[in-house]
């Protein structure tokens, strides 16, 4: 049920929020009055930090053309080489791949409701929060999710993703 303050979402949030209900997902698609299409503007919009936000990276594996998405830490850089040891070796995906395979356009890619099968990992930095926010299919929407939350929603695997600084 919405109350009178909540606004229309756009359709493609609107079609992530139909899904968080029908699984069961207890917290809204949330909109933002500033895009959230950085981690660092949804982190701005939300008053998190980078850190908790869980942004969706796509690439293309080069083997068999399918799409593997990373959710990450806001704060981390993906490590391509640690994800191509896991997942094969991976080039870039464009905007037309990440539409085609995934079913949102880039700065709003959610880390569900994809419209082929994706290859994916989870960052395990993300574990180390209460709650995450990721993108709901929309620059200006996002929902609120626990790591655990994540996991089973995506049934991906946690993996160290994270581009570390060499010592």
């Amino acid at each position: 049920m919405s109350d009178a303050t909540q606004v229309k979402l756009p359709d493609t949030a609107q079609r992530v929020a139909d899904l968080l209900k029908e699984i069961g997902h207890d917290k809204p698609v949330v909109m933002l009055p500033e895009t959230g299409k950085t981690s660092a503007e949804a982190a701005a919009g939300l008053g998190c930090s980078v850190a908790e936000i869980a942004k969706s990276i796509v690439f293309r594996r080069l083997s068999d053309d399918a799409a593997v998405m990373v959710v990450a830490s806001g704060a981390n850089r993906v490590d391509e080489k640690k994800v191509a040891a896991m997942v094969g070796e991976l080039g870039k995906a464009d905007a037309k791949f990440v539409r085609e395979r995934i079913g949102y356009a880039i700065g709003g890619v959610c880390p569900i409701g994809h419209v082929q099968k994706t290859v994916m990992l989870v960052d395990e930095d993300l574990l180390k929060f209460d709650s995450v926010w990721a993108a709901a299919g929309h620059p200006h929407a996002v929902f609120n999710l626990t790591p655990q939350q994540l996991l089973q929603m995506t049934g991906a695997p946690v993996a160290d993703v994270a581009l570390r600084a060499a010592n």
